[in-house]
Order: C-alpha cells, then sequence, then structure tokens
C-alpha cells in the first residue's frame, strides 16, 4: 500500500471471485486484505513524496480498514478512490479539507463530513452506510455523486443530515434507497438535484424528504430512474428491456420555502403518507411544476404561496376534498399533461376552496384566458359567482338566481336578448287576441294601435315609442302591462350590472 500510493498506483486486495470480493454483504474478509485505519490517515495527512514522474494518490480495492479513520480538521492533498472496500468503524472527515474523494461501493457503519471542504467531487456510488452520514454544512467544490447509495438511520433521526450543503455543480442521488429523514434544508445547489427513481422511507417521522428553503440553481426531478447496464443510474430515456424504477416516498415531503431556476419535475413518483404527512410545496418559486402523479398522494398536497410561471398536471395528480390546499396559488399558464376538461379544473378548484376564495377562480381563468381559452373563462368566472351565490343571505341568493337565470352574471348576455324575445312575443299576442284598449286621451291624438309596439313599449325601461302611454288597460290586461313594465326592468338592471361586470374585468 505505501510504495502504490508513491507511485500513484491502486493496491487491489481483491481474489477475483465475486462471491468473495462483495463487499457490502459477503464473507469477513482475514488479515491478508487488512489495513490498519492509523496507517491509511498517515499517508494522506503527511505521507511519503511521490516517486519521479508520478503523483501520489491513495487508490485501494478489495480492502478492509479497521479502527476509526481520523480525517477531522485535516487537510487531503493526494487524491483518494476507494473501490469495494469495508470499513469497520466509522469514518470521521469533520472540517477535513480534500481535493477528490471517490469511494464506490464501499462499506462503512457512518460517514460523518460536517463541514467537510472538497475542492473537486465527492463520489459515493453504491455504497453502504449502516448508521447514516451527517454532511451539514459542507462545501463541494463540483459535483456530489450519490446514485445507488444506501443508507441506513442510526441513533439520531436523520438517516443523511446536509442542512447547509453547498454544491458548486450537480447532485446526482439517484436509485438511492434511504432509511430515516433526508435533510437538506437551506442546501445550496449550483446545478441540477436528481433524485431519480429514489426509495425515502421515514414512515414513523415526519418527513422522508425535508428540503424546506432549499435553492436549485436547475432543476429537481423526483421522478423515475432506471439502471443502466454498467453501473450508475439513467436520466436519458431507457432501452428496451430495462426498467424504470418510481421515485417512491414513505413519509412527508417538505420543499417548503424553496427556489428552482428551471423547474420542479415530480412525475413517475409515489408517495404513501399517514397521520400529519403531507406533499408541502408551500412558497416555492419556480418557472415550471410538472405535478404528473399517476395516482394522488393518500394525504395532502400543500401548494399555499407558491408562484410558478407554467403549471404542468394531471388531473390524477390531485387529491380530492379536504386534501389540496393552494390558498395564495399563482400560475400564469395552464400545460396538463393530458385531457383536463374544464369541469375537471372547477372540481379541482372546488376541492382546493372547501371555504369560498375567489382568488383560485380568478386565477384559473387568467390562465385559460392567456391561452385563449375566453369561453371557459367566462365559465370559472361564472362558476365563481355561483358558489359566491352560496355565502349570502337569502335576499341575496334570490338576485343571484335571478342574474343567473337572465343573464349568466353578464358572462351570458346573449340570456337577456333571449328572455326579452320571448316576453315580446308572450305580450304581443296576448294584446293581439284581446280588444283595443280605451285611449288614454279621448280628444287627443292616438297613434295606430299594435300589439307588438305596445308590448316592445312596456318592455324597454326607456325607449318611448308613443304606444305605452297613449292606452289605458283596465282588468286582467293591465296587469299583464305591469308585469311586463316590471320584467322589462328587471332584465335591464341585471344586463345593465352584467355589462359593468363584464367591462370592469376587461379593464
Amino acid at each position: 500500500m505505501w510504495q502504490a500510493f508513491r507511485e500513484g498506483r491502486t493496491c487491489d486486495l481483491r481474489t477475483g471471485r465475486a462471491d468473495e470480493d462483495e463487499p457490502l454483504a459477503g464473507p469477513e474478509w482475514g488479515a491478508d486484505r487488512t489495513v490498519r485505519a492509523q496507517a491509511v490517515a498517515e499517508l494522506l495527512l503527511d505521507g511519503p513524496a511521490a516517486v519521479p514522474g508520478r503523483v501520489t494518490a491513495l487508490k485501494l480495492a478489495g480492502v478492509r480498514i479497521t479502527g476509526r479513520l481520523m480525517l477531522a480538521g485535516g487537510t487531503v492533498t493526494p487524491y483518494v478512490q476507494l473501490d469495494d472496500c469495508r470499513f469497520d468503524d466509522p469514518l470521521m472527515l469533520q472540517e477535513c479539507r480534500v481535493g477528490s474523494m471517490r469511494l464506490v461501493r464501499c462499506r462503512l457503519p457512518r460517514l460523518d463530513a460536517a463541514r467537510l471542504q472538497v475542492g473537486g467531487d465527492l463520489h459515493l456510488p453504491q455504497c453502504l452506510v449502516t448508521g447514516g452520514v451527517r454532511m451539514a454544512d459542507a462545501h463541494i467544490g463540483t459535483d456530489l455523486l450519490l446514485n445507488q447509495l444506501t443508507v441506513r438511520r442510526g441513533r439520531a433521526a436523520q438517516a443523511f443530515a446536509a442542512d447547509g450543503l453547498t454544491v458548486g455543480q450537480d447532485v446526482d442521488a439517484e436509485l438511492v434507497d434511504i432509511t430515516g429523514e433526508f435533510s437538506l434544508r437551506s442546501a445550496r445547489i449550483g446545478g441540477r438535484l436528481s433524485l431519480r427513481g429514489a426509495t425515502l422511507r421515514n414512515p414513523g417521522g415526519r418527513q422522508a424528504l425535508n428540503a424546506a428553503r432549499i435553492a436549485v440553481e436547475h432543476t429537481l426531478y423526483l421522478s423515475g430512474g432506471w439502471n443502466p447496464r454498467g453501473g450508475g443510474a439513467g436520466s436519458a430515456p431507457p432501452p428496451d428491456g430495462v426498467g424504470v424504477r418510481d421515485f417512491t416516498c414513505h413519509g412527508g415531503l417538505r420543499l417548503d420555502d424553496g427556489r428552482f431556476g428551471n423547474a420542479v419535475i415530480i412525475s413517475r413518483a409515489r408517495f404513501l403518507l399517514t397521520g400529519e404527512q403531507q406533499v408541502s410545496l408551500r412558497r416555492i418559486q419556480t418557472p415550471e411544476l410538472c405535478f404528473t402523479l399517476p395516482r394522488a398522494p393518500d394525504g395532502a398536497v400543500v401548494l399555499s404561496g407558491a408562484r410558478v410561471g407554467k403549471l404542468n398536471d394531471a388531473r390524477s395528480a390531485w387529491p380530492g376534498a379536504g386534501r389540496l390546499r393552494m390558498t395564495g396559488f399563482s400560475y400564469d399558464t395552464l400545460t396538463p399533461l393530458a385531457e383536463f376538461p374544464l369541469r375537471g379544473r372547477l372540481a379541482w378548484l372546488q376541492a382546493a376552496t372547501p371555504e369560498f376564495r375567489p382568488e383560485p377562480y380568478e386565477r384559473l381563468a387568467a390562465a385559460l384566458r392567456a391561452a385563449g381559452e375566453d369561453a371557459e373563462a367566462r365559465e370559472v368566472l361564472l362558476a365563481r359567482q355561483r358558489r359566491r351565490r352560496e355565502t349570502l343571505p337569502a335576499a341575496g341568493r334570490v338576485w343571484g338566481w335571478l342574474q343567473d337565470i337572465t343573464v349568466g352574471y353578464g358572462y351570458r348576455p346573449g340570456r337577456a336578448a333571449v328572455w326579452m324575445a320571448v316576453l315580446w312575443a308572450l305580450g304581443a299576442t296576448y294584446f293581439a287576441l284581446h280588444h283595443i284598449p280605451a285611449a288614454a286621451d279621448p280628444g287627443g291624438y292616438r297613434p295606430h294601435w299594435s300589439p307588438a309596439l305596445y308590448a316592445l313599449d312596456l318592455l324597454l325601461p326607456v325607449i318611448d315609442l308613443g304606444q305605452d302611454n297613449a292606452w289605458r288597460e283596465a282588468g286582467l290586461a293591465q296587469w299583464v302591462a305591469s308585469l311586463l313594465t316590471l320584467l322589462g326592468w328587471m332584465l335591464a338592471t341585471t344586463a345593465a350590472a352584467g355589462a359593468t361586470r363584464l367591462l370592469r374585468r376587461t379593464s
């Protein structure tokens, strides 16, 4: 190992037999494959000079490391790569400075790397950590690779504690399997955060993924992932014969106050929630939210205060009444994944507002109008008025009902013309079948009797056609004339109210 370090080559103690070289669950390794943690620490912190023409590097394969490897507070200059290795005791990297470090298919009891400073990459793919990972306030210069990492919770509640983590570029955590809370509160990621195909389990706790106040410069992926031949994880469409594993969250998801530079993709994902656990997206900000689950979460979905540019959703993704909260949720455009009829959209709004609120209806109408769907936007605003009517006292409900059946609260102005035509026809027919009424002024001017003009003059409340005041009805005809006048005024006022609302909405 000492000479391999000086020459920068790999010290490989693997036997070549897969069952014996398996680092995660194979048989115990003997002394011939064992090195002391103290010797490893001396090489990394104060190792010998390189052979001329070479660069020192610690490259171990198939090695068992006994004792606690203490690098806390130290500066590690050589490149570090450990493949298929086993640690008997925790790896301690608190406040350590290192260039790049790669641990591939290694088994560790615990990794404590709080405030770790890595100038390059930190790779932990396919590793097994049985007692948890702590990377709070760590700083990774370029990429953090965690693909197919398996972490089991130790004594702490958090299995992977990375609050305040800073990563210069991407965090790839595809197909990871974490039991316990995965905490990324206040993390800062310069590229993407990919959890494609991940399985997160924390059924007894509140959150399986707690990423409140996270900032991701590009995209957050909570979607399906696949394992390509040759290891790693795949984000491109899988080839034929390769299965895709859904993102699975056994516990709550919290992205409250998160900022995402490009998009949040929640697709091919399953949320298994119990008790008070939620899918919480409170106050997130992102240019695009893709929420296209094949099945709605068992618990609540909370979007209160979220601000989204484009909402790409599916009807199947949203839970029912009482489990969807969207107070203050704003979006500019809608691009549903599949057919999402207006009736379903209205049910979506009603599920989100058990108590009537006008804002969600106005926001949906604005998004539909921006997409050129003016007719659907009017239907949404009409549905808003109908729900508002349910909250009014009796007199308000009666007046609202009258506006609805006559002019559709101004969103169906053609109804007023239809009602006017029907009343005009009924009035003209009635007066045509009865005798000519007496003149109002027998010695004065008397126009030619016209039942049609007389009925129209009664219905129009402002325009005078010279018929209404020229004749004097009596008996039942007087009641009919008074009824036509009253209905004309009611139609005119409801039409005026609807026109005012339409003009106000347009302005």
